[in-house]
């Protein structure tokens, strides 16, 4: 009993009557220890699987982030079933408003009609409850252009002519398509080694993709100039409502122009100053840089795609393309040389 008890430990309960009670102390504290640890074991459960909720879209589980552009982010994932790397891109509409959603849904649904393999596979698509926008592709294990340049500097004629070549077969089959890119830059081409092919050009990132043969309104506004600085072409600053597919034509000249002397073909301090290079003045010849060898074919082939007036550049990307063949250099790099 609780007297015999308290006898046991010397409290006398006649002369010390609270002392009777005193064990009720740590059994309170003890419940209150009990229910507080509960209720944080339960916050702290509930967040985890909120973290776990945010992170799987769909069928797919996001691992790391992979980068972060205008539009949306980029993550590394795996198909739950599947298990195969994959690259998601997720759009976050608090971000940018509804327009660029749609926009966004277009981009995916333009690139998966391209079979090109010189243009990033889509797997997948959807929504999420909380309306996140995202598009499945896949996962590309190499370096941008723009990477490879920061790392290596100006590469070899051959070399560049085994890209560029790629990359004007792929817009070939985007151009066929009505399709064109608007946005042709070293950093959305990866050069990857794929299926024991090095060197596999990648053109990525379709989402200025316009459609010429949508009978309906541009979701991309005909008054704003959309692109990259460095690689725009004049007409594409001046009249955007009014372009085709020789915008690319003069971006993937600029492409070969960086791959060729290591530096892009304008520089400036502003993005306004730039715009206007592109609009007034003549581009340098490659091999007129300090330390630049460049083939004088392979430079008439890039200064003829950096030509302001659209009409004086190569008609098509397949043309282009066996234009760039044509080189002498072409020769000098193949699969040999690549790996």
């Amino acid at each position: 009993t609780l007297a015999t008890y308290l006898d046991g430990l010397g409290v006398d309960g006649a002369r010390d009557p609270l002392s009777r009670y005193m064990w009720w102390v740590p059994l309170a504290w003890g419940a209150v220890f009990t229910v507080v640890t509960s209720l944080i074991s339960r916050v702290i459960y509930g967040l985890q699987q909120s973290v776990r909720d945010a992170l799987q879209l769909g069928n797919y589980r996001l691992e790391a982030k992979l980068g972060e552009g205008g539009m949306g982010e980029v993550y590394l994932a795996h198909h739950a079933l599947l298990k195969r790397p994959t690259a998601v891109k997720v759009l976050r509409p608090d971000r940018v408003g509804d327009g660029a959603v749609a926009r966004f849904e277009r981009e995916v649904q333009q690139t998966a009609r391209l079979t090109h393999p010189n243009v990033v596979a889509i797997y997948d698509y959807g929504r999420t409850a909380d309306n996140l926008f995202y598009y499945a592709m896949e996962y590309l294990d190499g370096l941008s252009l723009e990477r490879l340049v920061e790392m290596d500097g100006k590469q070899p004629a051959g070399r560049a002519i085994h890209i560029l070549s790629q990359v004007a077969h792929a817009l070939a089959e985007a151009h066929g398509c009505a399709l064109i890119h608007r946005d042709v830059k070293p950093a959305n081409i990866a050069l990857c080694d794929r299926g024991g092919v090095a060197d596999m050009a990648t053109v990525l990132d379709f989402g200025l993709v316009k459609d010429l043969a949508s009978p309906g309104p541009n979701l991309s506004s005909s008054d704003v100039v959309t692109g990259t600085p460095m690689y725009m072409a004049p007409e594409l600053i001046a009249a955007p409502d009014r372009i085709d597919a020789r915008v690319d034509i003069y971006a993937l000249g600029a492409v070969g122009y960086f791959l060729l002397t290591g530096r892009t073909v304008f520089e400036g301090s502003t993005t306004v100053e730039i715009c206007a290079h592109h609009l007034h003045r003549s581009p340098l010849a490659p091999s007129a840089h300090p330390g630049v060898d460049v083939p004088a074919d392979i430079e008439a082939v890039i200064l003829r795609c950096l030509a302001k007036d659209p009409a004086a550049r190569y008609p098509s990307a397949d043309t282009l393309r066996r234009a760039l063949l044509s080189c002498q250099s072409a020769a000098d790099w193949g699969l040999e040389q690549a790996s």
